[in-house]
């Protein structure tokens, strides 16, 4: 029966080589990249909200004159 913990082992040990060879940024770089990503997501959002309350609204206004009231 083959030993689960050896492998286990293993890959344990091939991934700190791989982590090892990465260039990790500096506090910096990471600062940087945190804060583009903070206003990418504020940007995605705002520009969701906007299109879904404008679908909203058009489906309200088609709505209105289809259903009665």
């Amino acid at each position: 029966m083959k030993n689960p913990f050896r492998s286990v082992r293993i890959f344990w040990g091939e991934t700190t080589t791989e982590l090892k060879k990465a260039s990790w940024p500096d506090r910096k770089e990471l600062r940087e990249s945190t804060i583009i990503v903070f206003v990418g997501v504020a940007l995605l959002g705002a520009f969701v909200t906007l299109v879904d309350f404008s679908l909203f609204q058009v489906v309200s206004l088609l709505s209105s004159w289809v259903l009665p009231k």
